[in-house]
């Protein structure tokens, strides 16, 4: 473990502790029935506090250690990490925010493939059961396999906004000229890239004329149910004067992982609002990018994102996204995860590509 993950580690665990003992005093406080708290327990507490407090700064002055080395296994805990709490850790300049880059992956080419990893994960997590679509691409049709690398924790608009400057960027530096760029995103990435679109139209980027085709692996265009009931947890935790303390363990969770309660683009869908308050659909409706080929593929074993929402399908007309049947493939006998390696995903991938 490098310097770098002791100190963000051990800040964020001063800062949980911290976290967790407002709650324990507050649940102590509700039990105890009594006005201010249990006599004496305020002293105990406040002690804790600052202790921890005493030792965070200690952590700040730990000594040098050499940079190592980064494994497959560090990545995938920090890439959780960032997707668990990475709003936090970006707002308090933690050393463990990860922070958004692409990286190339062989020979630049005049095509160029972008590959944008979901919730939690990292760009080597493309590569599954010894395969992975980017390679296969370079190999089978000449792209230039980009992976972009990004704190999914941080609402998907400010990651969709950093993305178009940074794919805008990308373009204007690369050193063949861009005939072919296309997007292959899993999961939140699609929501992402939908932003990133958005935000580069707005700004009068070059990058979306070049955009030919756009494919979104099980990815929530309306939201996944799993954090539609994080959200009523943290309601029904509020019910009870006994347990309404413990909602706030449940608002650990990033703004990445709420905005994908209903599949949030923009900044308008979730800014001026409490993120964790009972509310409905309030999005604004946002079309699939204009004159870019538009792909989906969903899996029918998918238990995080429902094949309807992979599919754009919505009751209301004005935020259904019409992807048209030759544009659409429901891979059968699938999870979440077997849309980054299985044959006959990557089959679909060439012929839509091609």
């Amino acid at each position: 473990m490098v310097k770098r993950d002791i100190l963000g580690l051990g800040r964020l665990a001063i800062e949980g502790t911290l976290r967790l003992t407002n709650i324990v005093e507050a649940m102590h406080r509700k039990i105890g029935g009594v006005p201010g708290g249990v006599p004496g327990t305020a002293l105990i507490y406040e002690s804790v506090r600052a202790l921890t407090r005493l030792t965070g700064r200690a952590i700040d002055l730990f000594p040098a250690l050499p940079e190592g080395a980064t494994t497959a296994e560090r990545e995938a805990w920090l890439a959780a990490l960032n997707g668990i709490v990475g709003d936090h850790l970006a707002a308090t300049n933690n050393p463990l925010a990860i922070p958004m880059r692409l990286l190339p992956k062989g020979a630049p080419t005049r095509k160029l493939a972008v590959l944008i990893h979901g919730l939690c994960m990292n760009p080597r997590q493309w590569t599954r059961n010894r395969h992975n679509h980017g390679s296969a691409l370079s190999r089978d049709l000449g792209y230039a396999p980009l992976h972009l690398h990004y704190n999914s924790g941080l609402h998907v608009s400010t990651n969709g906004r950093e993305f178009a400057a940074l794919l805008e960027s990308l373009v204007a530096q690369w050193p063949l000229p861009v005939e072919d760029l296309v997007i292959v995103a899993h999961s939140m990435g699609g929501l992402v890239s939908r932003s990133a679109w958005h935000y580069a139209s707005e700004a009068g980027h070059t990058w979306p004329h070049r955009l030919h085709k756009l494919v979104f692996l099980g990815t929530p265009h309306h939201g996944a149910p799993l954090e539609r009931a994080g959200n009523w947890l943290d309601t029904a935790l509020q019910l009870s004067p006994y347990t309404t303390p413990l909602a706030a363990v449940g608002k650990l969770r990033s703004a990445g992982i709420t905005d994908l309660r209903y599949g949030n683009l923009l900044d308008e869908d979730w800014e001026h609002l409490d993120r964790f308050a009972p509310a409905g659909d309030r999005r604004r409706p946002l079309p699939l990018p204009a004159n870019v080929q538009c792909f989906a593929i969903a899996a029918a074993g998918d238990r995080i994102v429902p094949v309807d929402s992979a599919f754009g399908r919505h009751p209301d007309p004005r935020r259904a996204l019409p992807f048209g049947e030759s544009h659409l493939m429901l891979g059968r006998d699938m999870n979440h995860w077997d849309l980054l390696n299985r044959r006959a995903v990557y089959q679909q991938l060439l012929s839509w590509l091609t």
